[in-house]
């Protein structure tokens, strides 16, 4: 029996982090299923194999294993700065803790919750779409107003559960998981099994034979998107038994699974149907943004196919539910340091979540897919696309934040000179390479649907965001001058572990 279920039987209130958190109700298993289920697994890899293949053909494996480096390298930086410093506001702390109170609130609070408040408006927009698919209901798919207002109400619905706490969450997180890890790994052996199109080939996995940095990059950075998210286990660190150690190890398991998982669908995929151009190909442009749909019918049968269609829709909403927990936990941080108004603190009374900050973003993000739906379906698409450079940005800063706070350590052994420098040194030079890349990319005024002036919309979206957050900071300044007066000591009732 943990401390929560003895509280529970005996009456008295469970135990609490100094945020008033429920702590130990997190285990390994929770934290590892709250990683893979805030990247989506299923509906991540359907919507970019696709455009990675129309990039490097054949060689879209050894495009996610290079996007899977610097992400691992990341990772690291994550697990070391978590060992030490394990409060639920991360990277925000992390980052205020190694640079100050601008680059934390900036990058590590509002480049962070931007890019998550963007991602789950498209996520509750994905989810109705493949619900109403996957029910049958075509024409509700094809009205703006019905598949909106069902946006709506599932994020009603996952919002009512993440403020109920994780002990509802990580459950109802096993079965989601599951019901798509088990779609995917279905379509894969379905798909290996029946007849090729091309013959599975180690050479597949050739980082060498790309025709030129131009292709490896664009596909690499295509490949960042489907990792991104498993950071978010670390929000629940408080809450997390063994919180200095089991959510840095639910990092490297998650991301692992997510890269095998990533390999063997696409191995099955493009030996199935091949990279042509024309018909079932992965290389056909009028396939590349769902190849589970185009592929589903002929791999599995039509009665099948809803089952995965489902998988998809629940992939979606897996990673909103996910979501709205981390975002409402770091805002929680954000607050208790003094950084964010008070509100965002608050925590109910009987199921210890953040229950102001749950329902804000569950609000915020339903009034902005109203808003973009109400603008144009194709803001909303420039919009998810523009994440990927919050990503970079913010990945990358984190990743310099470990290298920097460990600095004085880095001779005391050969593991910190590689995990807590090296490593993490790397991760950040990629990270920022990939947004240099990317804003470079977003702003051709092709890149993506809309422009402006002959500026890409995407690249607007993206670098609008940062300045944006630019000038939150000012206001943020005026509004809370003791957490930006007193610097990196703001965030010093965070516990510090020794290694």
């Amino acid at each position: 029996m943990n401390p929560t279920d003895t509280a529970e039987a005996t009456g008295s209130p469970p135990p609490s982090t100094g945020k008033g958190l429920r702590s130990g109700s997190v285990g390994l298993l929770a934290a590892v299923a709250l990683g893979l289920s805030s990247v989506a697994p299923a509906y991540s890899i359907a919507v970019t194999l696709g455009l990675v293949t129309l990039v490097v053909g054949h060689l879209a494996p050894a495009a996610l294993l290079l996007g899977f480096v610097p992400i691992l390298l990341t990772a690291f930086a994550f697990r070391e700065l978590n060992r030490q410093m394990p409060d639920c506001g991360t990277t925000f702390v992390w980052t205020t803790r190694a640079f100050g109170p601008l680059t934390g609130w900036l990058t590590g609070g509002w480049v962070v919750q931007i890019a998550t408040l963007i991602a789950m408006t498209a996520l509750s927009q994905v989810g109705a779409t493949y619900l109403l698919q996957a029910l049958g209901l075509h024409a509700l798919e094809q009205s703006t107003t019905a598949m909106t207002a069902t946006a709506v109400l599932l994020l009603a619905a996952l919002t009512a559960v993440a403020r109920r706490g994780l002990q509802i969450a990580a459950p109802l997180q096993y079965v989601l998981l599951g019901l798509q890890l088990t779609a995917l790994f279905g379509f894969g052996a379905a798909a290996l099994l029946r007849h090729h199109a091309a013959t599975p080939s180690l050479a597949w996995l050739n980082p060498l034979a790309f025709g030129g940095f131009g292709p490896c990059a664009q596909a690499v950075l295509l490949c960042l998107f489907i990792y991104w998210g498993w950071d978010a286990l670390i929000t629940v660190n408080e809450e997390t038994s063994d919180s200095d150690r089991v959510p840095g190890r639910a990092v490297l398991v998650s991301t692992f699974v997510l890269l095998g998982t990533y390999l063997f669908t696409a191995f099955a995929a493009i030996s199935f149907a091949g990279t042509a151009r024309t018909g079932n190909g992965l290389g056909n442009p009028a396939n590349a943004t769902d190849i589970l749909a185009t592929l589903a019918p002929s791999v599995l049968g039509t009665a099948l196919t809803k089952a995965v269609q489902l998988a998809v829709c629940l992939s979606a909403l897996s990673a909103l539910l996910t979501s709205l927990i981390s975002s409402s936990r770091a805002t929680l941080s954000m607050a208790s340091h003094g950084a964010l108004p008070a509100p965002f603190a608050r925590i109910h009374p009987r199921h210890r979540t953040p229950a102001f900050g749950t329902v804000f973003f569950g609000a915020t993000t339903a009034a902005l897919l109203v808003m973009l739906q109400l603008l144009s379906a194709r803001f909303l698409g420039d919009a998810i696309l523009s994440v990927g450079l919050l990503i970079a940005g913010y990945y990358g800063t984190t990743a310099l934040a470990c290298v920097w706070h460990f600095r004085k350590q880095l001779r005391d052994s050969p593991r910190d000179l590689l995990m807590k420098g090296l490593f993490p040194l790397l991760g950040a030079v990629m990270m920022l390479a990939a947004f240099a890349r990317s804003a470079h990319d977003m702003y051709a005024p092709t890149y993506g649907s809309t422009s402006f002036h002959g500026v890409g919309g995407v690249f607007l979206l993206g670098a609008g965001s940062i300045a944006l957050g630019v000038a939150a900071v000012l206001i943020a300044r005026s509004r809370f001058p003791r957490f930006f007066r007193e610097g990196r000591t703001a965030v010093a009732r965070l516990t510090i572990t020794e290694d």
